[in-house]
């Protein structure tokens, strides 16, 4: 197993939920950390400014970044955000931004690191979610862009793997901001995702990184793993779980009050 004392490691979302715990965690075990988020941080962990869509402001940000750190061992692609959107409805400017974020800017980012991580036979960490193998109604959006992230993963692999680790961690649900607005939307994935604890992925994203040869996809709980084998292995089975779970919900009437999921509602109440 590899040491982060010393290596130097960029961060996206370092100023959210898994980023500002996952940049003190690097600190604690003496790697040398710097953070992308939307708002720069001047403080033990430099964050530097940059809205991660924006193709232009990417590249002279990250190598701002690697200039600051003096190169560059590991890139965690944390940044990610979520959001109602029903598969069922024409996408809008919900699915827009996710797409952008957890798919786009990670590439974006990724592409603009890949000469410094080359240099260092470095590695690059992508968080991506259960919802990439195992996808959930209501949240398309979401689902579509994480398995679009897992995919570019895949073949950054076959391109880079030879000089640069890939690795992707599928965290399931946590207690974060990004699932308000969803649950204001009145579609809460209470009861249909189990709730983990954030250091269970923070340590997931850490095996990833520190481990002898870089993992090719890393869950963060022992149940992740099983929902994952029977996604990926049973496909036909993991939808009958899934469809079981929610047509429980929508029989206690939990969506009943969510316009998104008026289709669903209705579907279930006229079979």
């Amino acid at each position: 197993m590899n040491s982060l004392h010393g290596r130097r490691v960029l961060v996206t979302g370092a100023n959210g939920t898994f980023g500002r715990l996952l940049c003190s965690r690097l600190t604690t075990a003496g790697a040398v950390v710097a953070g992308i988020d939307l708002v720069a941080v001047d403080g033990p962990v430099t964050v530097f400014g940059c809205d991660l869509t924006s193709s232009t402001a990417v590249p002279d940000v990250v190598a701002a970044a690697v200039a600051h750190l003096g190169g560059l061992d590991l890139l965690v692609n944390n940044a990610g955000v979520g959001g109602p959107a029903p598969a069922e409805l024409p996408p809008d400017e919900v699915v827009t931004r996710q797409l952008e974020v957890n798919l786009l800017a990670a590439w974006r980012t990724t592409a603009a690191a890949l000469p410094a991580l080359e240099a260092s036979r470095g590695r690059v960490v992508f968080v991506a979610s259960r919802m990439a193998v195992l996808p959930l109604p209501l949240a398309a959006a979401y689902g579509v862009s994480k398995r679009a992230l897992v995919a570019y993963a895949d073949a950054l692999r076959l391109e880079v793997g030879s000089h640069v680790g890939v690795s992707v961690v599928y965290p399931s649900m946590v207690a974060s901001p990004i699932h308000d607005t969803t649950a204001a939307a009145g579609l809460s994935l209470q009861g249909v995702s189990r709730l983990e604890p954030v250091e269970g992925v923070i340590a997931a994203i850490l095996r990833a990184a520190t481990s002898r040869k870089p993992p090719r996809d890393v869950a963060t709980t022992r149940r992740g793993r099983f929902e994952m084998a029977v996604a990926r292995h049973f496909p036909a089975l993991a939808d009958a779980m899934v469809r079981r779970t929610v047509t429980s919900r929508l029989a206690a009437g939990a969506f009943d009050g969510a316009p998104l999921a008026a289709g669903m509602v209705r579907r279930h109440l006229s079979p």
